[in-house]
């Protein structure tokens, strides 16, 4: 069946050249590998993954769709990369944890799928996507009445620009140069307009802070760069 295209082909040809190193914690992944942990309490305190049917999107190597299954969850891992989902597989096959891949978006596994997801998540992958409200109100329109959509981004504003992309990409080094645009970073006041179009209730957003002198990633009250929240879908 013919698709249309919904993703920036340059954004894929980026996490394309990384894919080998994603189940690396000390590689080019290490800052997903590090707040990990964090996304999956976050998600487990407002859903039951034993009783949860959870669509990822964006799922790249399957980092966070793995451990949601390995927690309980019926989980599937969309993405439109090839081969992070041939590592995405692969660890799935190793590790013994199911978990179904499908290369697709969004917004096209919309048109079959409405209505068919306890949770749908999309962490760190707003800030890669061409439109963000599309996605959104796609993500939207495949959650059950009642179910929740979590979402993790990048705040825009001059402090993010020097963490996240000065910070991280240049400086420590993290994430190789050029993994992030800083013009497609989403404010919170945006966010919570794309979800409200989409007929989301925002129900919280939390900080994703990392202190320096720790050397640690803690949940926080401050959104100024990293955030992750979540919203309802009314019943």
């Amino acid at each position: 069946m013919q698709t249309t295209q919904y993703f920036d082909t340059e954004e894929i040809a980026k996490f394309e050249a990384m894919a080998e190193e994603w189940w690396d914690p000390t590689g080019k992944f290490k800052p997903l590998h590090r707040i990990n942990p964090l996304r999956l309490d976050y998600i487990a305190r407002q859903v039951p993954f034993a009783d949860c049917k959870i669509l990822d999107v964006g799922c790249g190597g399957g980092l966070l769709a793995e451990n949601m299954a390995a927690r309980g969850a019926s989980v599937t891992g969309l993405d439109r990369s090839p081969k992070a989902l041939g590592v995405a597989r692969l660890h799935s096959e190793q590790s013994g944890v199911a978990v179904e891949y499908v290369e697709n978006d969004a917004e096209n596994w919309a048109e079959t799928h409405a209505g068919v997801y306890d949770a749908v998540t999309c962490l760190e992958v707003l800030e890669h996507v061409p439109d963000v409200p599309r996605t959104v109100a796609a993500c939207a329109a495949m959650i059950k009445p009642g179910g929740h959509f979590f979402f993790a981004t990048l705040n825009r504003n001059p402090v993010s620009y020097i963490k996240a992309i000065l910070g991280a990409e240049y400086i420590l080094g993290w994430l190789p140069k050029g993994t992030h645009d800083y013009a497609k970073f989403i404010k919170p006041s945006e966010m919570n307009s794309a979800l409200r179009h989409a007929g989301l209730q925002t129900k919280d957003m939390k900080g994703m802070s990392y202190a320096m002198l720790t050397d640690q990633f803690s949940l926080s009250d401050d959104l100024s760069v990293n955030y992750l929240g979540f919203a309802i879908k009314p019943a």
